[in-house]
């Protein structure tokens, strides 16, 4: 029960349906989620270890504020990682992998079309992963999606900015293309340039939400 109670609140809190300095009370959460509080404590325990929630003694949880210096990091990891998976796979990059990924932008492009950000972050997880997977690297993935909560919390912010899911979508393409004609090192820096892109929404909307960052 655990971890399905984990999955439940980290999503919460990456989504922002559970706001920064926001009290977590563990009995109040057991009731909401039809647990005992057991399962709910452990979770979270493993939320506090991923920086998502802080446990202060004698005053209790509260989501943890988005801090720029753990987003920075996880951006570094992110990007060495996914720099590296998608230089792997560029020279034996298969026909078909590439017909999923262009399938997968047509849907960017109309979730984008539609404001439909949910789906956007579905489709845009999806796209990333998916190197990952065709390189045989998912393990690789896997520790991504473990230093990228902090990112996601920002990426979600960010959803709404006028005509942020187009930048995104375009930086998405021109992966893509890159990869298409084979050029491993222009795959690289495309890459990176996209994954970087997360910097400057972070410093931008420090500046217009300080009320959610934190030291």
């Amino acid at each position: 029960m655990s971890p399905q109670i984990y999955e439940v609140l980290r999503r919460a809190i990456t989504t922002l349906a559970m706001m920064p300095s926001e009290s977590l009370s563990e009995k109040e959460l057991a009731l909401q989620l039809g647990v005992s509080r057991t399962p709910v404590r452990e979770a979270l325990i493993r939320l506090a270890d991923e920086g998502l929630i802080d446990i202060l003694p004698q005053r209790g949880s509260f989501v943890a504020p988005i801090r720029l210096a753990d987003v920075e990091e996880a951006q570094f990891i992110r990007e060495a990682l996914e720099v590296s998976v998608v230089r792997r796979l560029t020279p034996r990059c298969a026909p078909r992998f590439l017909i999923a990924q262009r399938a997968n932008l047509a849907e960017q492009e109309l979730a984008a079309r539609q404001s439909d950000h949910e789906r956007f972050m579905e489709l845009d997880e999806a796209f990333h992963r998916a190197f990952c997977v065709e390189a045989g690297l998912s393990k690789s993935w896997r520790l991504i999606q473990t230093v990228k909560l902090q990112m996601d919390r920002v990426r979600y912010l960010s959803l709404p900015e006028a005509g942020h899911l187009e930048i995104l979508l375009a930086q998405h393409t021109a992966i893509l293309d890159a990869m298409e004609r084979g050029e491993g090192e222009e795959v690289g820096r495309t890459m990176a340039a996209h994954l970087q892109e997360v910097l400057r929404t972070v410093q931008n909307l420090s500046v217009e939400r300080p009320d959610l960052f934190g030291a």
